[in-house]
């Protein structure tokens, strides 16, 4: 019999050592491979890659209607030997579950709070009134602290910060996009040191009224100072807002703070971070001095005080922070990308140069955003004013006609970012990019625009390429020694000089739909989102938030082999969120990986609903309950 078929989940990893490692829990039958791992007789692979799973098709509806995982781990060791270990996921909690709050009680998973962190009600329905929960956790970030303080663990304190997006409807169907402020949790874990299984003992919420609540928390990273970076994307336009978007932005100050004119735009589409204190809980601050844009994803770098920043918009831009300290992003520099396109073809290249913003501290602009009007800082007209001193410059799909009042620069800069930054001359062409993260070791960045469409491919913005709306993953390359446009140093070793999307992260657009309504080639990404990268495994992880795809799916590409593999799939309709390469904790390496919004069908799916819609509904709370897990394994 071959090795790969008689090992145990855990023993197929537990022996590496400092080598990469899943928690991969006991199974029956094992002392003896156990006994041989103890003893160091397997010594540590020199390469680890991932077998892909094939996707889930209308032959198993079942499988197409939950979180599915059919890949493989292969461990390969040197003269060739190789071992291999099937993969598989495991929730921590659904949204809506009752979960342990640590003194004795229960809490609701997902639950919505306001400014007095009193439940918001969903009353939609007469008679069933309940609170309302999030069907959408999003950004995520699994650590440890030196001297955990929660009663009820047995084996080790692990903590994970969680944070929910939005909630898509009410009970009665009622859409709810954006008119709750975000709720975010802190778990704390027990993670068994046998095995690495990890089991939720408590759900604490972080109370964010010290912050005016959070809005449309999406993406997330884990700081190199052990902090969760959350985002506020999609900033309420405080000076020409949409009708639609007005009344999103009076609800949810309505459900905040049960008065529809009593939230100030200028509050939010900041950068939220999260301490974690030793008893579960958590501590919010916003940083109001990195731009406020359509904050998706940060990454900071291994020095400590450069970030880049994800901007989902359409005119969006690519964003640069230097913090003036290590572990502190409470002041510093900004600035804005410049695109000089090398190719158009595809998705194109572009080599890069950086317009520099301006220089604050968070308090300084949080003090502007207390007291400042829309109408303080510019003034913006949507037709050509034919005003001496206006300068047209793209904004949001369309253009704005802007002039900044005199000595509000600054205000300009940090509170109205998108605007200032076309203005300043930055390459405000972006359509939706979403993820960021960094291979450190090869001093790259990859940055995922999950759809190359609208200013991308009509030069609004001064980029002009072909496409696909499929999206695609750019990879940056990171130098030192860089000047702004203006000649001036930037204090960072690790800034983005160029980017170009390897070949194979490239999505495929379809010219017509395929067997299952695909529009986007499901063996190639599509409409790529969250992305975390492993040191260890050498591996770029890549979560779909997909119009092409009829279920999403979480991918792993090596970097090395460029190899591309389709890890797991999310039910059908459901966008992968809550991505973590966790690297080590406690001798084990852990995928993190949540999804949302199930069966938020559109047309897309109109040859897979019929018989997926029960199924989906039953599996999450008729729609309105979404999963908080991690991807484990289980015997071959």
């Amino acid at each position: 019999m071959p090795q790969s078929s008689r090992l145990s989940r855990r023993d197929v990893l537990k022996f590496l050592g400092s080598a990469p490692m899943l928690p991969l829990a006991t199974g029956a039958g094992a002392s003896a491979l156990l006994a041989a791992c103890a003893q160091g007789q397997r010594g540590q692979p020199a390469q680890v890659s991932f077998l892909a799973m094939p996707a889930p098709t209308l032959a198993d509806p079942a499988a197409m209607a939950r979180t599915t995982v059919g890949s493989r781990m292969v461990l390969r060791y040197p003269g060739g030997r190789e071992e291999t270990v099937a993969l598989a996921y495991e929730p921590f909690f659904m949204t809506g579950d009752e979960v342990p709050d640590g003194r004795g009680g229960t809490l609701l998973a997902g639950g919505y709070l306001d400014i007095r962190n009193q439940p918001i009600m969903d009353t939609s329905v007469p008679g069933r009134a309940r609170q309302f929960f999030s069907d959408c956790p999003d950004g995520m970030s699994m650590l440890t602290l030196p001297d955990p303080k929660v009663a009820g663990v047995k084996g080790n304190t692990v903590f994970a910060v969680v944070q929910f997006e939005y909630t898509t409807f009410d009970q009665a169907g009622g859409e709810m996009y954006g008119k709750l402020p975000s709720p975010i949790a802190v778990l704390t874990l027990d993670q068994d040191p046998a095995t690495g299984h990890l089991a939720l003992v408590q759900y604490r919420p972080v109370d964010t009224s010290a912050v005016h609540g959070l809005w449309i928390t999406c993406g997330a990273s884990l700081s190199p100072w052990n902090t969760h970076l959350s985002s506020e994307e999609y900033e309420p336009d405080a000076i020409s807002p949409k009708a639609k978007d007005l009344a999103q932005f009076k609800a949810y100050s309505r459900n905040l703070y049960g008065d529809e004119n009593a939230a100030n735009p200028y509050h939010y589409g900041h950068l939220p971070e999260v301490v974690v204190q030793p008893d579960g809980s958590g501590v919010v601050k916003k940083h109001y001095c990195l731009g406020r844009i359509s904050h998706e994803l940060i990454q900071v770098m291994p020095d400590r005080r450069t970030a880049l920043m994800g901007d989902d918009a359409t005119n969006g831009g690519l964003f640069l922070f230097v913090a003036d300290r290590a572990e502190d992003l409470s002041a510093g520099t900004l600035y804005v990308a410049r695109w000089h396109q090398q190719s158009g073809t595809g998705p194109g290249s572009a080599t890069l140069d950086w317009v520099r913003l301006g220089h604050a501290t968070s308090d300084e602009i949080r003090a502007l955003a207390d007291r400042l009007r829309g109408s303080d800082i510019m003034d913006v007209s949507e037709t050509d004013p034919g005003v001496p001193g206006y300068t047209r410059i793209p904004f949001a799909g369309r253009h704005n006609w802007v002039r900044i009042k005199p000595g509000m620069a600054q205000a300009a800069a940090f509170l109205e970012t998108h605007r200032y930054a076309a203005l300043a001359g930055g390459s405000l062409g972006f359509t939706k990019m979403e993820g960021t993260t960094v291979n450190v070791r090869d001093r790259v960045a990859y940055s995922a625009m999950s759809r190359v469409e609208a200013s991308m491919l009509d030069g609004s913005g001064g980029i002009k390429v072909e496409g696909p709306k499929a999206g695609a993953v750019y990879a940056l390359n990171l130098r030192g020694g860089q000047k702004d446009t203006e000649g001036r140093a930037i204090d960072s070793e690790w800034v983005p000089v160029d980017m170009a999307p390897p070949a194979a992260l490239v999505g495929v657009d379809l010219k017509q739909p395929d067997a299952l309504g695909n529009v986007h080639d499901a063996e190639r990404i599509s409409n790529p989102d969250n992305l975390k990268f492993s040191e260890k495994l050498r591996t770029l992880f890549i979560g779909e938030d997909s119009g092409g795809h009829v279920n999403n799916f979480l991918w792993a590409y090596n970097v090395d082999t460029r190899q591309l593999a389709r890890v797991l799939s999310c039910p059908v309709a459901a966008e992968s969120t809550g991505l973590q390469a966790v690297d080590e904790l406690n001798g084990w390496t852990y995928i993190t990986s949540n999804f949302q919004h199930a069966g938020d069908w559109n047309k897309l799916h109109d040859k897979v609903r019929p018989a997926t819609e029960a199924l989906v509904r039953a599996n999450y709370r008729d729609r309105h309950g979404a999963t908080v897990g991690y991807i484990t394994g289980v015997k071959v």
